[in-house]
């Protein structure tokens, strides 16, 4: 340690070196990112010019950090999936690969869990869903299938008495179990005799396709296997750092499922895919695409399904996968205006489709009801939030960012608060 004695500057003189404004360098004080020292004889108080340039050293970094959030520099260690020019790569393993070897959603889904990808399809048991029952008087005819969901989860949680286990012993076979209730619950509220049938049945892919009265074939299974695979994870997205928040807590797997399906309601999220379908039904017809399109443009406003802040220009890969299923099967009616519609973005020279538009493509062409690819998201990405809890949990410390304060100053001192002790 050196005995020399270290310089000093006035507050003026430390805003200044900075490059800040004095509440800016109070506000550094009150965070403890700076330190005061009292000045001699009742002068104003002093900071030390190391400590001072040892912040301003920080500058890039501390900037980098409170931008983290805003699709900025990674904040956190993960094992699960890393994000692609070629679209996400779970464990590994790119999805688009995945989906199209032909796994089923249960394997991926372990995949995700263990880290490890089963060598045939895993069978998930069959569980009791009364809860299916349970909920009816608590919904509207009406209600959106996402929607059907939170009140699912929360019958459930209610009845498991074991569920603040937080080991993957403890979460898997509720996850399992959760996700099949997810998948029936899509026939609610409009046909419960349906959605208890489903239940019962062998594959998640096939509980979907019963529960909206499609025909079982080999197909329509792999399409929907596919489709689940592909929404199943996206690394931080806004609901997957919900769930993991949640998990930070060691909350129990149903309120980190609650997080997501909470945060994947948004607009700017999970319901991007009602708006590209409100845009089709706008549209009306296939001819009418260009100038939907053009009319959007004119506006200034932006067509939902399109773009990626990821992907950029190269476009989204899990779109391209999901189109290339749905032109594989029979044309629709809507298929044919969303397929018009995509025809004249790429002529317009706009962003390319994204991964919700994509799967409403599928969704038409698969005879599935308007509104489902909400619900389909949530199943598929449940998948996600369970892995990324697992991983959270297995850290062994809670998620507390710190925000940068901008307000007012307490006590309106003009040499701010003195240093934390």
């Amino acid at each position: 340690m050196s005995n020399q004695p270290q310089s000093e500057l006035t507050a003026a003189e430390a805003a200044r070196r900075l490059g800040v404004k004095l509440p800016t360098l109070y506000a550094y004080v009150s965070r403890g990112l700076l330190r005061s020292l009292p000045g001699r004889s009742g002068r104003a108080r002093r900071y030390l010019a190391n400590d001072v340039d040892a912040l301003r050293e920080r500058g890039p970094a501390l900037r980098a950090a409170a931008g983290a959030l805003r699709w900025g520099e990674p904040i956190l260690e993960s094992s699960i999936t890393e994000m692609t020019p070629a679209g996400p790569a779970y464990r590994g393993q790119l999805a688009t690969e995945l989906a199209r070897a032909g796994h089923s959603f249960e394997a991926v889904a372990e995949l995700l869990w263990t880290g490890a990808l089963p060598s045939s399809s895993p069978r998930w048991e069959p569980v009791p869903c009364p809860e299916l029952d349970g909920v009816l008087p608590l919904l509207s005819a009406d209600a959106p299938h996402a929607a059907v969901f939170p009140v699912l989860v929360a019958a459930r949680a209610a009845r498991d008495g074991g569920r603040f286990d937080t080991t993957p012993e403890g979460v898997l076979p509720r996850a399992r179990g959760l996700i099949r209730l997810l998948a029936a619950g899509l026939a609610l509220p409009r046909a419960p005799a349906r959605a208890k049938r489903a239940a019962r049945a062998a594959r998640i892919a096939e509980v979907i396709a019963r529960a909206f009265a499609l025909d079982v074939q080999p197909g329509t299974l792999a399409a929907i296997d596919a489709l689940l695979i592909l929404l199943a994870d996206h690394e931080l997205n806004a609901s997957t750092f919900a769930a993991r928040v949640a998990a930070s807590t060691h909350a129990d797997v149903y309120a980190v499922v609650q997080a997501g399906l909470a945060t994947l309601s948004g607009p700017l999220h999970g319901a991007t895919s009602d708006r590209f379908e409100a845009l089709l039904a706008e549209v009306g017809a296939p001819e009418l695409a260009e100038r939907a399109v053009q009319e959007r443009a004119r506006r200034g406003e932006r067509v939902p399904g399109f773009g990626h802040a990821f992907y950029g220009t190269a476009g989204d890969a899990r779109a391209r996968a999901l189109l290339e299923l749905a032109w594989e099967r029979r044309a629709t009616p809507e298929a044919a205006i969303a397929n018009a519609v995509i025809g004249a973005m790429e002529r317009a020279r706009k962003p390319p489709p994204n991964v919700d538009s994509g799967a409403v493509v599928l969704r038409a062409a698969l005879g599935m009801p308007v509104g489902a690819v909400a619900g389909l998201f949530a199943v598929g990405r449940a998948a996600g939030w369970v892995a990324h809890a697992l991983e959270q949990v297995a850290t062994g410390h809670l998620l507390r960012p710190r925000a940068r304060y901008k307000g007012p100053l307490p006590g309106g001192s003009s040499e701010g608060p003195a240093p934390p002790r």
